[in-house]
């Protein structure tokens, strides 16, 4: 039977699903290629645009002509003869018709044609009759009752002892809660209706039947006075004679088969009084359960009334929602994987080798890839149960922004760190742009300008991922912790800069010192004696008042390049705060410049030339500035003693750094102030402790202010002496040689020796003329003191031009034959090339240091 449909347990074929599919078969096994079958007719992807209608009635009653009568399809039936049993299980077919009596049916009607009832096949096993019949009322929209005239008002023909059981169980089972369970509809068709009792009556009587049936069934706690019209709806239609009147029952199988279309209810305000208008499948009829779910609902079904389990009609719409929701949302995850899943990778492995990466249109992209999968999921899982839909969707939801968090979380997090080094980097480089250009730039209209840039484009990233509904994509957190870190780049910026402002003004301040400090130092002397000290200018009045000059240079130096540094400082944007503690270490730094310059110049060489220049300064030069040419009657010893004990008195005024108005060290406390209260420990790192301002040094304020040790003055004075006395007697010796002593006896005898040449000089005027030149001359030199260095001139160039001759005489006898002989001087052989000078000659010509065998020969 049906053998043409395929049945449960067949491997399903090509064209096996042609006329139709076995639901369950006799053995109540259900058939696992249902949902095949619906693919195959195209049924699966219609959603909730399907109805589903079953067939109940006695064996052998027609109901498989009616089915295929009604809508075209081909269910096996009963031979005419044999009388036996054609249709055993639950079978399904589409509707084969599209329109019946000129009116357009339905689309995509199942019909279900269940096996009869009383059937002798089964005889007392009713178990199954009870099943499927309770199958078909809980799967079931319409549910067509198919019965003879004649067996309307009987007990046992009408099937009302198994209305009654089913309907008792349906109760306890599917309608316990009649606001949430979908109604069905009962449709009476009366065959072979002769017409002698109108369709009225035997409505009424049917009903009649029924409510009497249902008022005596067991019913649940709560719905002891519910009526059946609570549940189920009534609709009748009759059916002349099949063989007798042939014409007239497909007439009205026609007019019939069009009421299987979308209907109605009248408006009359009661439910129990309206009347179908326009079909038989009103919207509370459906089960509300997607085409392509409707199989494993239906097993689901079947499942627990074969195993006579606490059947839920809610409970199981869940379950078969949860399963394909779940199903549904591992689909769309791939096609949403597709997208994520590179851009993922790309993101982990840029962070694994530690440079984030700015994924390209991001936001574009996800957002794109998390609508489309949202979308997916809602147009295939929004037809099951409302609430389990609404849990996977959130769960799909979650999972989805799960992912896509961490991937925009990641994103903002590379645009931060790739902003902050932007931002750092277009400052720095303006900074030194700013720099060559010589210096003329605006620190803070950098950091403004560059910090709404890369604000700029950071909000602009972050407003690529915003996605609208959706909370966690507002990127405002991460928007103020962005800022704040470029605040706290800019402020790392600007103490940079300012720590570069402050070594520029210190190098300013070194640069000052170096010249005003030196110029003082220099002062010690004219510079007549010696180098270093300028030659015009006038001398200050008293030496004593050194280190107040130096002070009163310095704090000068110190204020006018606190103006620089805070005037600058302030076109930084730089706080109170900050410029104090700049000006704190300007200070600290500056006076260490200033010790560093003091020591330079007391460096042994330094100070012992400088006290050299002071003390000839008061030793070669008088009072006018005139210098000095000593003469043996001068007090060279006076004038030395006064000279030398003047400059001695500076050693312990350069020893310490007083000043001359209070005799006190400087007040170094006030003048570096307190310590500012912004000051970090890095900005104390690179200041050398002050001896007497950082008081956990141990260090005194007398220590701090003194220059020369005791040994190192001692030592100086010393060196000083010496080289003192040095000048001393250079300047005793030239007096002395200048005057040279002629005995008083050589004068007469030059007299008497030379009167005739003295008296030819004195006739010959121009001998007498060169007389007097040369007198004169040699008064002069007396005068300047210059006859002794004229007499060391004088033997300089005699004792040169007496070694230019002997080195012609040697030339001359080498090269002179004759003159070789005439001084016994062998002439050059092929064995010796040793040149011999005058300086290598003896007395008698020869080579000094012969050896030993001339000496015995002479002998």
């Amino acid at each position: 039977m049906n053998g043409h449909m395929a049945g449960v347990g067949e491997a399903p074929s090509a064209g096996s699903f042609e006329h139709g599919v076995q639901i369950i078969d006799g053995d109540k096994e259900f058939n696992a290629n249902m949902n095949e079958y619906l693919q195959v007719e195209h049924v699966a992807e219609a959603g909730f645009n399907y109805h589903i209608i079953s067939v109940f009635g006695s064996q052998s009653t027609g109901k498989s002509t009616l089915l295929n009568n009604l809508f075209g399809t081909e269910f096996s039936v009963m031979s005419e003869t044999a009388r036996q049993q054609t249709t055993k299980g639950i079978w399904m077919s589409k509707n084969k018709r599209i329109e019946s009596a000129g009116t357009k049916m339905a689309d995509n009607i199942l019909v279900m044609d269940v096996e009869g009832t009383d059937g002798r096949e089964r005889g007392e096993d009713q178990d199954f009759e009870r099943k499927s019949a309770l199958f078909a009322l809980a799967t079931s929209e319409v549910l067509l009752v198919n019965i003879w005239e004649h067996q309307v008002g009987l007990y046992q023909g009408a099937n009302m002892g198994l209305l009654k059981t089913v309907f008792e169980v349906n109760l306890q089972l599917f309608l316990k809660d009649k606001k949430s369970t979908p109604r069905s509809l009962l449709f009476f068709v009366i065959r072979d209706h002769l017409g002698t009792t109108p369709l009225a009556n035997l409505r009424n009587t049917l009903i009649q039947d029924l409510t009497k049936i249902w008022s005596s069934i067991s019913k649940p706690q709560g719905l002891e006075n519910s009526r059946i019209e609570d549940y189920f709806d009534f609709g009748f239609a009759a059916l002349p004679h099949k063989i007798l009147q042939g014409d007239k029952f497909v007439s009205e199988v026609a007019t019939l088969g069009s009421r299987f279309t979308t209907g109605h209810r009248g408006k009359s305000g009661n439910k129990d009084d309206d009347e179908l208008q326009g079909g038989v499948f009103l919207p509370e009829y459906h089960r509300r359960i997607p085409a392509d779910g409707f199989s494993m609902y239906a097993e689901g079904i079947w499942d627990q009334i074969v195993n006579n389990k606490d059947l839920d009609l809610p409970t199981q719409q869940e379950l078969l929602a949860q399963f394909r929701c779940d199903e549904i949302a591992r689909e769309v995850l791939i096609s949403f994987d597709v997208v994520i899943t590179p851009l993922e990778e790309k993101q982990a492995e840029a962070t694994r080798f530690g440079k984030p990466t700015v994924l390209p249109d991001l936001g574009a992209t996800g957002s794109k890839a998390r609508t489309e999968v949202l979308k997916s999921f809602e147009s295939q899982a929004s037809r099951y149960h409302k609430g389990v839909f609404t849990r996977k969707r959130q769960e799909l939801e979650s999972k989805v922004d799960t992912r896509m968090k961490a991937l925009y979380q990641g994103q903002l997090s590379a645009a931060h760190k790739a902003g902050v080094v932007a931002f750092s980097e277009a400052v720095s480089n303006k900074v030194k742009a700013g720099q060559k250009a010589g210096g003329g730039y605006e620190f803070a209209e950098i950091v403004a300008s560059e910090k709404k840039k890369t604000l700029d484009i950071f909000k602009v990233e972050a407003q690529s991922l915003a996605m609208q509904g959706v909370p966690w994509t507002n990127f405002k957190t991460q928007y103020m912790l962005f800022e704040q870190e470029l605040d706290e780049v800019s402020g790392k910026l600007r103490k940079e800069e300012m720590r570069r402002l402050a070594t520029r003004v210190e190098r300013w301040v070194k640069s000052r010192l170096g010249e005003a400090i030196g110029l003082e130092f220099n002062k010690l002397g004219s510079g007549r004696g010696g180098t270093g000290a300028p030659e015009e200018g006038e001398k200050p009045a008293t030496e004593k008042d050194l280190w107040d000059r130096i002070w009163n240079v310095f704090t000068g130096i110190v204020k006018e390049a606190e103006v620089r540094f805070a005037e600058r400082a302030k076109s930084f944007d730089a706080s109170d705060e900050e410029v104090d503690v700049g000006m704190w270490r300007l200070r600290r730094k500056s006076w260490v410049a200033l010790r560093e310059k003091v020591d330079e110049e007391v460096m042994e060489g330094n100070i012992l030339m400088k006290l050299r220049e002071n003390f000839e300064d008061k030793f070669r030069y008088d009072e006018a500035g005139v210098p000095r040419i000593w003469r043996p009657t001068d007090d060279i010893e006076g004038i030395y003693t006064k000279a030398r004990e003047s400059t001695l008195k500076l050693i312990p005024l350069l020893s310490r750094f007083r000043l001359a108005s209070t005799y006190a060290p400087p007040d170094l406390v006030s003048f570096i102030g307190t310590q500012p209260g912004g000051v970090e420990a890095g900005d104390e790192e690179d200041l050398p402790p002050i001896g007497g301002v950082d008081e956990d040094e141990g260090k005194s304020l007398e220590e701090e202010t003194t220059v020369l040790s005791e040994s190192k003055r001692q030592d100086l004075v010393v060196r000083f002496k010496k080289t003192a006395d040095g000048v001393f007697v250079e300047a005793k010796r030239g007096a002395l040689g200048g005057v040279t002593q002629v005995p008083w006896y050589f004068y007469g005898l030059l007299l008497a020796l030379g009167w005739n040449e003295l008296f030819a000089v004195l006739k010959n005027p121009f001998l007498f003329l060169l007389l007097i030149l040369m007198i004169g001359g040699l008064y002069v030199s007396y005068s300047l003191n210059l006859l002794g260095p004229m007499m060391h001139m004088g033997n300089a160039a005699f004792t040169q031009g007496l070694d230019i001759g002997k080195e012609r005489l040697r030339e001359f006898i080498m090269n002179q034959e004759m003159a070789r002989q005439a001084v016994g001087v062998p002439a050059n052989s092929g064995n010796s090339t040793e040149d011999i000078g005058m300086d290598d000659l003896d007395t008698k010509g020869k080579k000094k240091g012969d050896d030993s065998a001339h000496g015995d020969d002479e002998i």
